[in-house]
């Protein structure tokens, strides 16, 4: 049975930490710090905003990221350096496994739905950049609801555009937070640890699947296909 799989977009089919070539440039050795950090701030930004009832788009959490980061790094950065880090985002890389676990969870005719708290715009363009856009079918944005994962406002968003019952829909995500956010809203979840020091919360919402690439993805479909 053809199942609706729900991929997060940033940290786990594009590689976020694609912007460390270009930070080593700019902050030479404390790139890895830099960029985590930034990471860090991005989605703690969105965590507070959907709280707060106070959206504004990814975008700008992520501008908001980069200006505490340098601040925090004691590193000014230009109007033209910022500008270039900012715009790479719309450039960043696909992790390896990614297009060849695409296109065979496309041969078994599931639907590929990309769902992100990134814009439509910036998420249409994110995937074309990253020669990924036609494996989907639908695309999901968070900003069509105005908050952010993991709040319940958006699965249920996520379930209405692709039309089916919670059971029937797979969150493919390596955020520990979306997973949770997922199962706690009915949904099955896969989490792809990412690397092998990346730890799952400790809470009572669990993956239904642990995988530690996208080509595992398939076969672990198969085994956990709801009857």
């Amino acid at each position: 049975m053809a199942l609706t799989l729900a991929f997060d977009v940033y940290g786990t089919l594009i590689d976020t930490q694609g912007v460390l070539q270009q930070l080593q440039d700019i902050v030479g050795k404390r790139a890895k710090d830099f960029s985590a950090l930034w990471r860090n701030k991005q989605l703690e930004y969105s965590f507070r905003r959907g709280l707060m009832q106070q959206y504004r788009d990814f975008s700008i959490c992520t501008q908001h990221a980069l200006e505490f980061t340098c601040k925090q790094f004691d590193t000014p950065l230009t109007d033209t350096q910022k500008h270039s880090l900012l715009n790479t985002y719309n450039e960043l890389p696909v992790f390896n496994d990614v297009k060849a676990a695409l296109l065979q969870l496309k041969s078994e005719n599931h639907t590929l739905c990309a769902f992100s708290n990134g814009t439509m715009d910036a998420v249409t363009n994110l995937l074309k950049n990253a020669g990924i856009y036609d494996s989907f079918d639908c695309i999901v944005s968070v900003d069509e609801v105005q908050s952010f994962k993991p709040s319940p406002e958006v699965y249920a968003h996520l379930l209405k555009a692709v039309n089916s019952a919670a059971d029937k829909v797979w969150l493919i995500s390596s955020n520990a937070f979306d997973v949770i956010g997922a199962k706690s809203s009915g949904l099955h979840a896969a989490w792809v640890q990412r690397a092998a020091t990346d730890q799952f919360d400790p809470w009572e919402f669990q993956p239904d699947v642990t995988i530690s690439s996208l080509t595992q993805l398939a076969e672990q479909m198969s085994r956990n296909r709801p009857n």
